[in-house]
């Protein structure tokens, strides 16, 4: 029998998980056989002749196996990465999205315009893994900083990507649901939050690998989808300083509704809409008047 070799395996992996629904299915084989051998991706193609001992065949075929089972290979290496950072994730954590770092841009570019007599503060509510707190932390130094969350095991996520990033002294970390735990004195120059959206009708609909792997209560906003929304636009002005921002995350076609809620509260002056990279509505910033 020939020798398993890089290339080959490549092929065959990535022909039998596109079998299974993987539309990334290519790098998906990729990723999971660098991270078996300790390459990058790169090197995986220098190296294509190299043939695999049996230990690591093995390893690769489970790792294949769970992919080719719907578990996203971001919980499988145990790491995603998001705005130039590595975060460690798992199933207690939703993984952080590129589409996400536009509401992380929204608030640098806030707090880069803004002229502070204090180091400004934000609050992102809903944190995670960490991802939009730590990316904020590490593009804004001067910002301080508090990442609230209703799960102790994100919380713990979040601690330890602090940490790693080098920032955790700069983060302040809180177990909250939603605005439940916080200070009712405290304020904020921004608020930042990427809230479960995803409506009763779209549930189902989900990508395997995110709907019967990332948790349930990270992506599901209520049977419209504007659960969440109506929270923020009622509770934000509590805790925001004037002319704070309110910077959201929103679904491609909650746009609308969500700038309605907000415009109901007479709290919010200039509202405005930013796209994605594939041209869709994805984060609203608002001004506290």
């Amino acid at each position: 029998m020939a020798p398993r070799t890089i290339s080959s395996l490549l092929g065959r992996t990535a022909a039998w998980l596109k079998d299974r629904g993987s539309t990334t299915s290519r790098l998906d084989a990729e990723l999971l056989l660098a991270e078996v051998l300790g390459l990058s991706r790169v090197d995986l193609y220098v190296k294509f002749d190299q043939p695999l001992n049996p230990p690591e065949v093995d390893r690769y075929r489970e790792l294949v196996r769970r992919r080719g089972q719907g578990e996203p290979v971001a919980y499988i290496l145990g790491r995603a990465y998001f705005h130039n950072l590595s975060l460690r994730v798992d199933r207690h954590v939703l993984i952080p999205r590129p589409e996400t770092e536009h509401a992380v841009e929204a608030v640098l570019d806030f707090l880069i315009e803004g002229q502070w007599p204090r180091p400004p503060a934000v609050l992102d509510l809903g944190t995670g893994s960490g991802a939009i707190a730590i990316a904020i932390a590490a593009g804004y130094p001067d910002a301080e900083i508090v990442a609230a969350d209703a799960s102790p095991e994100a919380l713990e996520l979040a601690a330890e990507n602090s940490r790693i990033a080098g920032l955790a002294a700069r983060i302040r970390l809180m177990r909250s649901d939603m605005f439940d735990s916080l200070d009712p004195m405290e304020t904020f120059d921004a608020i930042v939050c990427n809230p479960p959206y995803i409506s009763a009708e779209e549930w189902d609909r989900l990508p395997r690998d995110v709907r019967d792997f990332e948790p349930r209560e990270a992506l599901y906003g209520g049977p419209d989808g504007l659960h969440y929304y109506r929270q923020l636009a009622g509770q934000a002005p509590q805790f925001l300083r004037p002319r704070g921002a309110l910077v959201l995350e929103i679904g491609a076609t909650q746009a609308g509704a969500v700038c309605e809620l907000l415009d109901a509260t007479g709290r919010f002056g200039a509202v405005g809409v930013t796209q994605d990279y594939s041209g869709l509505d994805r984060v609203i910033e608002a001004r506290r008047k």
